[in-house]
């Protein structure tokens, strides 16, 4: 079976997009020739959504992940009954107001690597429980901290008020292992397998190489802030940040 054709790759702001289904499997997940949907990956959760087809009920897509033997294929995690059959031609209706607000925290992470340019040794995206608001976080390998919650979050809102444009640009594997220092995670490495690998530039501020999703400007991110900083080891510290809006 062919790789899923990555959609959201080509343009994070797609939303509706026809597809083919190809297969469904033993667990019931449905395969489909082309997705919008992120697959969990990087820190970042998978996208959700709905698929329509004529005269079949809705199908719900509830998670979204890379096929562990497939390289390249994409596996929709669907709630049952499904009623969808092979060939069944559907219409994507992803939930973009969760994939935006993600879209937003995932570049808002790349500025605080800026902020604070330290070895990346984990990061994540999530619901902030507390504040009933999505937050972000990135794990920093840094010996003597002394920081100030207050003083991080106007570095970083500075930034975001540059209102950069944000674009992708790819090279060859090989010339990624020849620029070592692009990679600023020590944890998760960039997406391969392809020949190619992604780069994501905000203009005149970052460029490390990236498989998620992101925005075009990084004023969308709006109003941001730091919202907690932890010690998770000896050198370890998690960093929390918080969209206000």
């Amino acid at each position: 079976m062919h790789p899923t054709k990555a959609l959201y790759r080509q343009d994070a702001y797609c939303k509706l997009a026809p597809a083919k289904v190809l297969a469904l499997t033993e667990e019931g997940h449905v395969v489909l020739d082309q997705t919008l949907f992120y697959p969990t990956g990087g820190g970042q959760p998978g996208d959700i959504g709905v698929l329509t087809s004529v005269g079949k009920a809705d199908t719900q897509v509830i998670n979204t992940r890379n096929d562990r033997e497939v390289p390249g294929q994409i596996m929709h995690m669907i709630e049952q009954p499904c009623e969808l059959v092979v060939g069944d031609e559907v219409i994507m209706h992803l939930n973009w107001e969760v994939r935006y607000r993600r879209m937003r925290v995932h570049t808002a992470l790349h500025l605080l690597s800026v902020v604070l340019p330290y070895p990346v040794t984990g990061g994540a995206i999530g619901e902030c429980l507390t504040e009933a608001k999505i937050d972000g976080r990135l794990d920093f390998d840094i010996a003597n901290p002394d920081f100030d919650k207050a003083q991080l979050s106007q570095q970083l809102q500075a930034m975001v008020n540059q209102h950069a444009n944000v674009s992708n640009e790819w090279i060859s594997e090989a010339e990624l292992d020849a620029q070592p220092d692009l990679v600023k995670t020590m944890s998760v490495q960039p997406p391969r397998g392809a020949g190619q690998v992604r780069l994501v530039n905000i203009d005149g501020l970052d460029l490390q190489p990236c498989g998620g999703t992101h925005l075009a400007n990084i004023g969308e991110i709006g109003s941001v802030r730091i919202r907690k900083i932890e010690n998770k080891g000896k050198i370890n510290r998690r960093v929390r940040l918080v969209l206000d809006a």
